[in-house]
């Protein structure tokens, strides 16, 4: 198994034809032999670096990047497909570094690793991969619709690379690579070459020039190698790739990535995980019973619920039910059955049995691929308790509009009857004289049903009835909150969607708007009507928490009420309001903020002061006018110590003996800076990197961003048309030491920070 790669985007960035690519230095490769689905080039919720999601369709295998916020919760990761839904999941605690976690690699989980849908996904283009914390998907990806079709040709020395590429790739964000360590021997002095779109560009080795070309739905890239050589060592690399994403941000990063591997096998990427689609049987029924038919004791009926194929394996297609005898004779044992067609059946009587004999019963879904394995077994039992069935909603229910009644027993293989004429659903020979119950039963006007239940031993349940009351008056849905409640000094301000009215022919006549406070009503409801949507909410007391909900009426009343909103505490007649919370962008001078009370009450005392996390802060910063409603500070250039962490301050507000407090957030935006190179010889150390912020200045460190500082350099703009800027720092002789500084940080005067980076030995 190949190792796992290193991560795109996070600090390993290099230029190639003034183009910026993210470098990913293992060989994989995808295998796909048509277009199935067209692909928008973009998500609505792709992942912000540094957190990110790259996919391996081929080895159905996903890289979580980042979410160190997230450290030691629990995410799930869920492949979907148009058509389908879920057809893989695993759930894996986040751990600390720029690999969250893996899912189908060794040192990672497998799928269905805490989720129970144990089948590895065959992942295509036009799948959405989503992870999601506590039930919140908080990012996703669509898997891209482009990969190699077939391995490299070469000409003298030029190597050429055929692929596919759907419609909807954005052939701005796609390149193509080639992979093989044998190459960091030769002129090019890496493992790795790659084409992007464009005109023929050359690597800053100078050992290649090469590019990208499309047609309707294909690519060609083409190597120009200066060296035969080296030609034929990347012709002969496996798991060329194409790789693809649905964004770039302002610092080159590739968010949302897909990298299809020519030639790299699909399915369990490491031993314990589970098969992939085709290779996984279906699983079985589920509320297994048998119970015996009669008294002559040759016959018993097996029930279950029915099967469920896992999303994206093949549907199951019917069932098979065997009794196994318990005698051995010559070392046989005999077996009778039945093969039950369709997904749908419930269960199936077997006949024929011996009555001198004790049997084991065996149930198996089927499907294309195989049965259940191993068979769910269950026994039978004799039975001379009746069972029981009951009806939701149940008795005297009233509805303005049809509704529907399901039956249920309490012994899943009995079979319930129904009749609503009054007369016995089941006769006193226990033939069913009424209506076999298969599903809900759908009430359009007021009915009384009666209903009991038949078990396969024969016993039957008590009549039961119930009536239903069918007004035809149908009344709104509930309305929802567009967000949360705004508050004022005694109000809150709120707005909703319209609901269904309740039918084409009715309107909206008003709405009606209660408050909670601790969860108990505060007051009468306030209405609005008409079709209004909004209402300020005043009488409320200061200071205090409340919640609302809001109900809609028409003709013929008022709807259900809706969730409660979100809390809002209510101004009092004293407010201190800190204003909103702010991001500042770091700059490479110092950069001016200001707060902004204005909210509060006006002539009032006022008195600002930062929240410390102790004397030694290195956050602190100075306030200037502290007393007044809009005081001002300063936000350093960074430096090590200081964080980037948000700063907090508070706004005490008095008037007599009556103070009110509010805090506010400004969080400080840094740079984004990556480590490229670091190599070292004895006399000569070089570092290179990017940097967002043209201008900034990069401080190298040993060991950690407290260790010594061996070098700066000033990040100057990249060679267009690429964006953001670069830097190089290089030592020699004495300046380099005598030794490899083994690992090293850089930090900006900006404040992006990036490490630690291994120094490798040139």
């Amino acid at each position: 198994m190949k190792p796992a790669p290193e991560v795109q985007g996070r600090t390993k960035v290099r230029s190639l034809g003034g183009k910026r690519t993210g470098i990913i230095t293992t060989a994989f490769a995808v295998v796909c032999t048509s277009s199935i689905f067209a692909i928008p080039s973009a998500s609505a919720a792709v992942p912000t670096f540094p957190d990110n999601l790259v996919v391996f369709p081929n080895r159905d295998f996903i890289t979580v990047e980042g979410y160190q916020e997230k450290v030691g919760q629990t995410a799930t990761v869920e492949v979907s497909r148009p058509g389908a839904g879920v057809v893989g999941s695993a759930s894996s605690l986040v751990g600390a570094g720029d690999v969250a976690f893996e899912i189908n690699h060794p040192g990672g989980v497998c799928w269905g690793a805490g989720t129970g849908l144990n089948v590895t996904p065959d992942i295509l283009p036009g799948d959405t991969v989503s992870i999601k914390f506590g039930g919140t998907v908080v990012a996703d990806t669509l898997v891209q619709d482009a990969y190699v079709t077939g391995p490299s040709a070469i000409t003298g020395s030029t190597v050429t690379i055929q692929g596919h590429v759907g419609s909807g790739v954005d052939r701005d964000q796609f390149e193509q690579r080639i992979i093989e360590p044998a190459m960091k021997e030769t002129d090019v002095g890496r493992r790795d070459v790659r084409a992007l779109p464009g005109e023929p560009a050359s690597d800053d080795s100078g050992a290649y020039t090469s590019s990208v070309a499309f047609g309707t739905d294909t690519f060609t890239a083409t190597y120009n190698f200066i060296s035969a050589e080296t030609a034929a060592i990347a012709a002969a690399a496996g798991g060329a790739r194409a790789m693809t994403w649905e964004a770039t941000d302002i610092d080159g990063n590739r968010q949302g990535l897909t990298i299809a591997e020519f030639g790299e096998p699909g399915g369990p990427g490491m031993g314990g995980c589970p098969n992939g689609p085709s290779q996984s049987g279906p699983p079985a029924p589920t509320n297994l019973t048998a119970a015996p038919v009669g008294t002559a004791g040759d016959t018993v009926k097996i029930s279950w619920t029915p099967a469920q194929a896992i999303p994206g394996t093949p549907a199951v297609t019917g069932y098979r039910a065997t009794a196994v005898s318990r005698e051995t004779v010559g070392g046989e044992q005999d077996e009778i059955g039945k093969r039950i067609t369709g997904q749908a059946d419930t269960g199936t009587t077997i006949t024929g049995l011996d009555p001198t004999k004790a049997y084991d019963f065996y149930v198996v879904a089927v499907s294309s691929v195989g049965e259940t394995f191993p068979a769910a077994r269950v026994i039978p039992a004799s039975d001379s308790v009746a069972p029981t069935v009951s009806a939701t909603p149940g008795d005297g229910a009233t509805s303005p509009t049809a509704q529907e009644v399901t039956l249920t027993s309490n012994e899943p293989s009995a079979d319930i009857y129904y009749t609503t004429d009054g007369s016995d659903p089941i006769t006193s020979g226990g033939t069913g004289a009424g209506t076999l119950y298969t599903g809900p039963i759908s009430i359009g006007a007021t009915t009384t049903i009666t209903y009991a239940a038949i078990d396969p031993s024969g016993n039957v349940s008590n009549n039961m009835t119930a009536t239903y009351t069918i007004t035809n008056d149908p009344l709104p849905a509930a309305p929802t909150f567009t967000g949360a409640p705004v508050a004022g000094k005694g109000t809150a301000s709120l707005a909703w969607n319209a609901p269904d009215a309740g039918g084409t022919d009715l309107a909206i006549m008003g709405y009606s708007v209660q408050a909670y406070s601790n969860n108990l009503a505060f007051g009468s409801p306030k209405t609005v009507a008409g079709d209004v949507t909004s209402l300020t909410y005043d009488g409320l007391e200061g200071d205090t928490v409340y919640q609302f909900t809001v109900r809609a009426s028409n003709t013929n009343g008022a709807g259900p009420e809706s969730a409660k909103s979100d809390p809002v505490t209510v101004q009092g007649a004293l407010v201190a309001q800190a204003g909103a919370d702010q991001t500042v962008v770091r700059r490479t001078t110092a950069t001016p903020v200001t707060l902004d009370g204005t909210g509060s009450t006006s002539g009032a005392t006022y008195k600002w002061e930062q929240v410390l996390t102790g004397a030694t802060d290195p956050d602190k910063v100075t306030l200037t006018g502290d007393t007044t409603l809009k005081p001002t500070f300063n936000l350093p250039v960074y430096k090590y110590p200081m964080t980037n962490n948000p700063l907090t301050f508070k706004l005490t507000v008095t008037v007599g003996t009556d103070v009110r407090t509010d805090e506010v957030k400004v969080t400080p935006v840094p740079d984004r800076v990556a480590i490229g190179r670091a190599e070292w010889k004895s006399g000569d150390f070089r570092v290179t990197g990017t940097g967002s912020v043209v201008g900034s200045t990069i401080t190298l460190h040993k060991g950690s961003l407290d260790g010594p500082v061996l070098g700066r350099a000033t990040v100057t703009a990249a060679v267009a048309p690429a964006t953001g800027g670069v830097y190089s720092l290089r030592l020699r002789d004495a300046a380099a030491g005598t030794a490899n500084p083994g690992t090293v940080w850089i930090e900006s005067s900006v404040g992006g920070v990036a490490g630690p980076t291994t120094v490798t030995n040139r």
